[in-house]
């Protein structure tokens, strides 16, 4: 008996070397004719974690940033390596769930292509002064729609920081060109994963793309 396409889709990989480290991720359906290729970077272990935070860091560095800014929860351990790998110590998280003290936090509304509705970033006032006046690298761990990157952005630029460059392990599709404008000569990534559509029998098949 032949598998039907969601068994297809089940075992499904993608593979993708990301700067040497070559990473399987499963292709995982959002709509019936429509998947992407997951990656959890919090499930990849330490050394892909440390070997990932070298890289960037390598790609960054020369932008001389002061801070690195992650938004939660997949940008937490990029930013976390990054700056080790900077020799830094301090970072900035942009939170999404409304803890105690954030109350008064700045606030941006933001969407995602692995979540589902709006969703808030939150950055607590505290940090205001780690980069108001000052040069910083936000980091993430996949750019797809660039709604999240775009809204992580807007709110250090808000909080007056100087953004110098942006820092992702994989850009996804090429939808984020849209979103990101100009922005996008800022961005430095590892590799790239394709999205994709169901294909038959063949299960899912890379989604050709325009490059802008």
């Amino acid at each position: 008996m032949k598998p039907d396409k969601s068994e297809l889709a089940a075992h499904q990989l993608w593979t993708v070397d990301v700067a040497g480290y070559p990473v399987e991720l499963p292709i995982v359906p959002i709509k019936p004719d429509f998947a992407i290729s997951l990656m959890m970077v919090i499930d990849l272990g330490v050394r892909f974690g440390e070997h990932v935070g070298r890289e960037l860091a390598a790609r960054l560095a020369p932008l001389k940033p002061d801070i690195i800014v992650g938004a939660a929860t997949l940008g937490i351990p990029v930013a976390i390596e990054v700056t080790r790998a900077l020799g830094q110590d301090h970072y900035v998280i942009l939170q999404k769930s409304p803890k105690i003290h954030l109350t008064d936090a700045l606030e941006q509304r933001i969407s995602s292509i692995t979540s589902k509705g709006e969703q808030r970033l939150l950055l607590d006032r505290e940090a205001i002064p780690l980069l108001a006046g000052r040069r910083v690298v936000v980091v993430d761990d996949v750019v797809a729609s660039g709604s999240s990157l775009k809204g992580a952005l807007e709110l250090v630029r808000r909080a007056g920081g100087d953004v110098v460059g942006i820092g992702v392990i994989l850009t996804e599709a090429r939808d984020w060109q849209e979103a990101l404008g100009a922005d996008c000569a800022l961005l430095h990534s590892l590799a790239h994963i394709p999205q994709f559509t169901s294909h038959g029998a063949a299960g899912w098949v890379p989604i050709a793309e325009t490059f802008l």
